[in-house]
Order: C-alpha cells, then sequence, then structure tokens
C-alpha cells in the first residue's frame, strides 16, 4: 500500500510540475515506447523516448476534455487532446498511431505485447465517444442555456468529480497491483532460470571429467598394446635364440627336442593370448573412440543449449533491469 502511495504521488507531483494542473485525474495507464513521425519526410518514425514509459488517459474535469500524456523524465513527450474526429489504427501487432493535428504531428506507441495494444486501442475509442458525448452536451447547453450555465457546464459539480476520481484511483491501484504480481513471477523466473543454468553447469563439467578420463583411458590402452607387442617380440626372438643355440648342439637338440616343443607349444599359446588381448585392446580402443565422438557431439549439444539459456536469461535480466527501473 504505501508502495501504491508513493507511486501515485511521485507520477501525479511530475504532471503537476510539467503541465500545471492538478484538477485532471488519471483514468488509464500502460507503458509503451513513445515515437513521433518525422516531420521533414512524413514517413519515418522518429523514437521520442529511449525506453519503455508510462503513457495515460487524463480526464480534465474542468474542461470536461480528455488527454493522453506522457513524461519522460523532465521532457512532457505526448500531450494530446482526445477529439471526436481522431482515430487511433493498429498497424501491426504490437504498433498503434493517431494524428494530432493540434500538434502537427503523428504520435505512435510501441507495446510490448498484443494485449497492452488492444487495451490501449479500445480506452482510446472509449475516451473518443466520451469526448464526442462531451461536445455534443456542451453545444446543447451553449444553445439553451445564458453564459453562466455554460461554465457550469465546463466546471461540473464536486460531486462528478469525486465519481471521476475514485474509478481513476481504484483503476491506477489494480495497476499497480498487477505490476506487483509480474514483478513477483519475474523474480521466480530469475531464480528458475538460476536453478537450470547451475544444473547446466554441472552437467557440463561431468561431461568434461566423462571426455578427460575417456582419453586417459584411450591413452593408457595404447601404451598397453605398445608394451604387449613389444613383449610378444622379445618373446619370439627369445625362442630364435634359444633354437640357434639348441640346433647347435645336436646331441643335446634331440634329448630336448621333446622339452623345446613342449616349451613353443606354450609360447605359442602365449603369443595367441597375448594376440586376442591385442585383437580385445583394439576392440577397445574403437569403443573409447566411438563414445568419445559421441560425447563430443553430447558436449556440443549441451554447450550449444547452454549458450542459449545463458542469452535468454541476459535478455530477461535486462527486461528485468529496466521495469525496476521504470518502477
Amino acid at each position: 500500500m504505501v508502495l501504491e502511495v508513493v507511486e501515485v504521488s511521485v507520477w501525479k507531483s511530475s504532471m503537476e510540475k510539467n503541465l500545471g494542473t492538478s484538477k485532471e485525474q488519471p483514468i488509464f495507464t500502460t507503458r509503451a515506447h513513445v515515437f513521433q513521425i518525422d516531420p521533414s519526410t512524413k514517413k519515418n518514425w522518429v523514437p521520442a523516448s529511449k525506453q519503455a514509459v508510462t503513457v495515460s488517459y487524463f480526464y480534465d474535469v474542468t474542461r470536461n476534455s480528455y488527454r493522453i500524456i506522457s513524461v519522460d523524465g523532465a521532457k512532457v513527450i505526448i500531450n494530446s487532446t482526445i477529439t471526436p474526429n481522431m482515430t487511433f489504427t493498429k498497424t501491426s501487432q504490437k504498433f498503434g498511431q493517431w494524428a494530432d493535428s493540434r500538434a502537427n504531428t503523428v504520435f505512435g506507441l510501441g507495446f510490448s505485447s498484443e494485449q497492452q495494444l488492444t487495451k490501449f486501442a479500445e480506452k482510446f475509442q472509449e475516451v473518443k465517444e466520451a469526448a464526442r458525448l462531451a461536445r455534443d452536451k456542451s453545444q446543447e447547453k451553449i444553445e439553451t442555456s445564458s453564459n453562466h450555465s455554460q461554465a457550469s457546464s465546463i466546471n461540473g459539480t464536486d460531486d462528478e468529480k469525486a465519481s471521476c476520481a475514485g474509478p481513476a484511483n481504484t483503476h491506477l491501484k489494480s495497476e499497480n497491483d498487477k505490476l506487483k504480481i509480474a514483478l513477483t513471477q519475474s523474480a521466480a523466473n530469475v531464480k528458475k532460470w538460476e536453478i537450470e543454468l547451475q544444473t547446466l553447469r554441472e552437467s557440463n563439467a561431468r561431461l568434461t571429467t566423462a571426455l578427460q578420463d575417456s582419453a586417459a583411458s584411450v591413452e593408457q590402452w595404447k601404451r598397453q598394446f605398445t608394451l604387449c607387442r613389444d613383449e610378444n617380440d622379445r618373446l619370439r626372438n627369445k625362442e630364435l635364440i634359444d633354437l640357434r643355440k639348441q640346433s647347435e648342439i645336436i646331441p643335446q637338440l634331440m634329448s630336448e627336442c621333446e622339452y623345446v616343443s613342449e616349451k613353443l607349444e606354450t609360447a605359442e599359446r602365449d603369443n595367441q593370448n597375448l594376440e586376442d588381448k591385442v585383437r580385445s585392446l583394439k576392440t577397445d580402443i574403437e569403443e573409447s573412440r566411438y563414445r568419445q565422438r559421441h560425447l563430443k557431439v553430447e558436449l556440443k549439444s549441451f554447450l550449444e543449449v547452454l549458450d542459449g539459456k545463458i542469452d535468454d536469461l541476459h535478455d530477461f535480466r535486462r527486461g528485468l533491469s529496466k521495469l525496476g527501473a521504470d518502477n
């Protein structure tokens, strides 16, 4: 409640300071990017505000008139009196415009959603109709009343002022409540994105560790393969040397032939076992390479998702910072 009072007080104070009146009451408030038509080309839009600003419909109880007013800091960028001849045109899903002959310009508003544009357009039509009724009523009183009654019809009664001020303040309070809810939801969404980002970072760390472990395993298998091959060569060379020595001593060769044959068979079995191990290691290496490629693809996918989430988070934080700065 304190926040609402402060926001209304600051807005009214700013409007009274810039426009010099405290008899106007806000009846509808929204936020949009403000543009004006380029006076030289009458085609291109020129930004009147660097960011989304507050745009409000005001009712002047003294003049029985309606205006669209927007202030950016200390600068009044919209001060447009609504007349029955004006038309608000939607030129896209989030952009609308109207011409003000008194200001000799065309105003354009860019909204963050189609719903906001629709609400503003509906309010424009409503205010335009109210302005027409006020004009017709004023003309009737001019024709049938004296100058005193004309002034009374313009100023209105205290009861009429109160009846206009009440709904306006209630609507402004409702808009402030909506802004509070949106801010709370935004904070919850930021927390959700932070948790998801942390989860992605942890997954990325686990994948990186697994990839490093896989690479280390491949190197270890390569070393084991080299050792087994060297051992196989060494055993073959050793057997050949032994055979040469035995062939030089025929008597001993004959007596030890059986022993050598058995040893040779053992060596061949060992060699076969080593070859089997080599083939197994080759298979393991190929599987490891396949897992490594798969892990790289998965890591790349996770990194792309992570980059997208980080960009979304940055955009969302910038939007949240703008929302916080605006409020």
